[in-house]
């Protein structure tokens, strides 16, 4: 493989079963914790992913990982179903393979992410973001 950005994703995806928007949001009504790691102005710009809890790609493994003193309450267990969003479906799919080499196993993201989100018609929140330092 070549070196690059673009043969880090492709190894990245590679290893996930990245969920359109439409499966994401069956996913989340099934259980799954939806996290979204745009910044404020992405969000401010692009809107709120309802039920999405936001945390900062910088403290992303910390705060998922069930081993770590800095884990949010959501993070139960390595078997956990995360699905990253972020503004297109890129960083996001990066993220979600540094999770798996975690140990979390189901972590995954969203095709297109936010973009792909409201191109796919599907709502916003009306809700301020569930933001997690």
């Amino acid at each position: 493989m070549s070196p690059g950005v673009e043969a880090l994703l492709e190894q990245a995806r590679a290893g996930l079963h990245r969920l359109t928007p439409h499966e994401t949001a069956e996913a989340v009504r099934g259980g799954a914790l939806l996290v979204d790691t745009r910044t404020e102005r992405q969000r401010r710009e692009q809107g709120e992913l309802p039920g999405a809890i936001v945390i900062d790609r910088t403290v992303l493994e910390w705060r998922l990982d069930p081993a770590s003193a800095w884990r949010i309450p959501e993070a139960t267990g390595y078997d956990r179903e995360i699905v990253l969003a972020c503004r297109h479906g890129y960083s996001s799919s990066l993220a979600a393979a540094s999770l798996q080499a975690l140990g979390l196993r189901r972590a995954t993201d969203m095709i297109g992410g936010v973009q792909g989100w409201i191109a796919a018609g599907l709502p916003l929140s009306e809700h301020p973001a569930d933001v997690r330092p």
